[in-house]
């Protein structure tokens, strides 16, 4: 695979801000109802002023390019490259943002977010994940066939399913690109030993429509703090994996360029620590899979992210208190279908009335209903029934997917809307 980054179809971009908003889309104001949305973002409402029911979920747009600006930067600066996790937004008008900043690739977890980056013309995927179902296979055997500027990767951590996927793939033109993918631990999917390993790679070598392009992880699952037991434990499994491509390689597993891949959004700085630099002779392509990164958070990667001084959140509900029934408890119009609360509840950070923000200290959401969030007030809180209350959320991931347009924003100003896919 070339080290150059990949592209997307600028015409299908185009056709996805023509599409034309109305009731579909929950938080749109009915003032944008049958405008496109690139009309409706000329338009420059204003969020609080102009209609917008809450609760609505904005991405902040100096937050957002900050993000894609110094997530490029330090890639660039290490050496390594990056295609982040489309999962993470599926929204493809973000896809183009990381892709202008230099994005090798986009990374998709199932054969349905890859038929959105098609749709889309994503020419650069890997699949971090096995792909076995053989209707999903030969459907991606047609979109190798129909374009050969298309380059697509996916994992295989056993025998079988180099077996599935040969059988399903028997007779294509193009052989499929697959990475070994080395597991740990306590961790989700992978191979656990190195012997397992290169008896995959030695199924892959005898099959006639694979090809074994590299190696693959994800550190992820076999930590979730950044204490310094946790690291040791992510660092060990990544050298791990650097032994298993240097051990392919001295075998003749690869043919030309090697990817190595691992990387999501908590411990990428062990993974450039582990997987940068390699012998000569071996030409290797260290491909980060960071998804998060784009928003940041107010929560999980907050807490464990390497960048976390540099990164600024960039998602915030705002919802209006809707119930005030005793002096130490108040009611918002945000629930469990509007916001994350996988890896923590939503953090209230302002208040907004009569025109003016400001820092809001000391409350907290305790639980989330499907519609409700119930926040604990302290004494003296200065919130009232309809005031606007600006919260952080955690785990963008969960956040996303609750969402098939999002105003972004500049201070109160709509600016944009992005569409998503899930």
């Amino acid at each position: 695979m070339a080290s150059s980054p990949c592209s997307i179809d600028q015409a299908a971009l185009a056709a996805l801000r023509a599409e034309t908003l109305d009731w579909r889309f929950k938080a749109v104001p009915p003032a944008l109802w049958g405008l496109s949305l690139a009309d409706a973002a000329k338009r420059r409402l204003d969020l609080f002023e102009d209609g917008f029911p809450g609760p609505v979920v904005v991405l902040e747009a100096d937050a957002l390019e900050h993000n894609l600006r110094t997530v490029a930067a330090w890639c660039a600066e290490h050496g390594v490259l990056l295609a982040p996790h489309g999962k993470t937004t599926m929204a493809p008008q973000l896809f183009a943002r990381q892709i202008e900043q230099g994005a090798w690739g986009i990374t998709a977890a199932n054969a349905s977010q890859l038929r959105v980056y098609r749709a889309f013309g994503v020419s650069r995927v890997l699949l971090a994940n096995q792909l076995v179902e053989p209707a999903a296979l030969r459907w991606l055997a047609g979109e190798l066939e129909r374009d050969p500027g298309f380059e697509f990767s996916c994992w295989v951590d056993s025998v079988a399913a180099v077996e599935l996927m040969t059988e399903a793939l028997r007779g294509t033109a193009r052989p499929v690109d697959v990475l070994v993918e080395l597991g740990g631990d306590g961790g989700r999917t992978g191979a656990r030993d190195e012997a397992t390993a290169l008896a995959i790679a030695e199924a892959v070598r005898d099959s006639p429509v694979l090809r074994l392009g590299g190696v693959s992880g994800y550190e992820g699952a076999l930590a979730h703090d950044n204490s310094a037991r946790s690291r040791e434990v992510v660092s060990a499994y990544l050298r791990n994996l650097r032994g298993l491509a240097i051990t392919l390689a001295e075998r003749g597993f690869f043919d030309g360029q090697i990817v190595v891949t691992a990387g999501g959004s908590a411990y990428f700085d062990l993974v450039v620590a582990e997987l940068a630099g390699w012998p000569d002779g071996l030409d290797v392509l260290t491909v980060l899979r960071s998804g998060a990164y784009i928003t940041h958070d107010d929560g999980f990667y907050r807490s464990i992210s390497p960048l976390t001084d540099q990164l600024r959140p960039a998602l915030r509900a705002w919802a209006q208190v809707t119930s005030k029934p005793t002096e130490d408890l108040a009611l918002l119009t945000l629930g469990k279908r509007d916001a994350s609360f996988d890896e923590g509840l939503p953090e209230p950070q302002l208040v907004r009335r009569d025109g003016q923000t400001r820092r809001l200290d000391g409350h907290r959401v305790t639980a989330l209903n499907d519609q409700h969030a119930f926040v604990a007030l302290p004494a003296g809180s200065p919130l009232r029934v309809g005031d606007w209350v600006g919260l952080g959320l955690s785990h963008p991931c969960t956040v996303f997917d609750k969402w098939t347009l999002l105003p972004v924003v500049d201070g109160g100003t709509v600016v944009d809307f992005v569409r998503t896919y899930f």
